[in-house]
């Protein structure tokens, strides 16, 4: 096997962070991979695709301490054969790749598999990330990077990219808001069209959505929705809020050029109306 493809294993350089136990005891147990350490049966699968082989390595050795299992791929080819032979949780994909590029992977991984993506872009690449985030990338990340805040990202994207079984509340009910021809499950993270089918949502999507569920009919600005959807880190004035919100319109309007749900308050920002019209499903 392409050891390249394998998960990568901790080094010296990352143990001098985090100083290993002096009894034989305790030394004996840091020898095992992190998530062993920490009970963790079946580990979450990140897949690191990178050209760059420090890049590559570097965020492989680092989410492998955090408790991660970690394939690395240099390439879409050897992203498709990490996918195939065991799914991946979360994929860190690298847009600036040669020949087949990270647009290109990013449209595969939302068409065909149910991993979450954290796009890495260099600062010139704005107009690459949005479009990226049109394709359905959860998120993304600037070279260079923290390391630690590369950590905070994934385990954010983890954290709302699963599916847990519904929290239940009051009554053995779990929250379910209907709105249009819809009903969001607020703790199960599904969004149901009126045949029963599930709609398809990203974690993002899902978010902005919720905020709008919770505050009906109340005009909220963009850095309100910011706040409400925990993505305080993005930019008020740049494109990623409005794009969610129009991916949000194509999937609950009847015309998304003419929305009935999800206005837009010219000068101000945006407000649900719950008993908007929706397509019929």
């Amino acid at each position: 096997m392409n050891p390249l493809l394998a998960r990568a294993e901790p080094v010296v350089k990352f143990r001098e962070t985090y100083a290993p136990p002096q009894t034989a005891r305790g030394r004996k147990a840091w020898e095992k991979p992190v998530g062993d350490r920490l009970g963790m049966s079946e580990r979450e699968h990140i897949i690191v695709v990178d050209d760059e082989a420090d890049v590559r390595e570097t965020f492989g050795e680092y989410l492998s301490l955090r408790g991660y299992e970690v394939s690395l791929a240099e390439s879409g080819a050897a992203l498709r054969a990490c996918v195939e032979r065991k799914p991946a949780d979360l994929v860190l994909l690298d847009l600036n790749l040669p020949g087949e590029d990270g647009l290109t992977l990013a449209r595969y991984l939302r068409e065909e598999t149910d991993a979450a993506i954290i796009m890495v872009t260099a600062a010139d690449e704005a107009v690459d990330r949005v479009i990226g985030l049109e394709l359905g990338a959860d998120d993304y990340v600037g070279k260079p990077c923290d390391l630690r805040e590369l950590a905070a990202r994934v385990k954010s994207v983890l954290r709302r990219s699963g599916r847990p079984e519904p929290a239940k509340v009051a009554g053995g009910e779990t929250r379910r808001v209907a709105f249009g021809s819809f009903v969001l499950d607020v703790d199960g993270h599904e969004l149901y069209a009126s045949d029963g089918s599930v709609v398809e949502l990203t974690t993002m999507e899902f978010d902005l959505l919720a905020a709008f569920v919770g505050h009906p009919n109340r005009v909220l600005t963009r850095d309100q929705l910011l706040d409400l959807a925990h993505h305080r880190r993005w930019d008020p004035f740049d494109r990623s809020i409005d794009i969610r919100i129009a991916r949000l319109r194509r999937k609950i309007e009847r015309d998304p050029q003419k929305p009935e749900i999800i206005k837009t308050v010219r000068g101000a920002g945006y407000i649900f109306i719950p008993n908007g019209q929706s397509p019929e499903r």
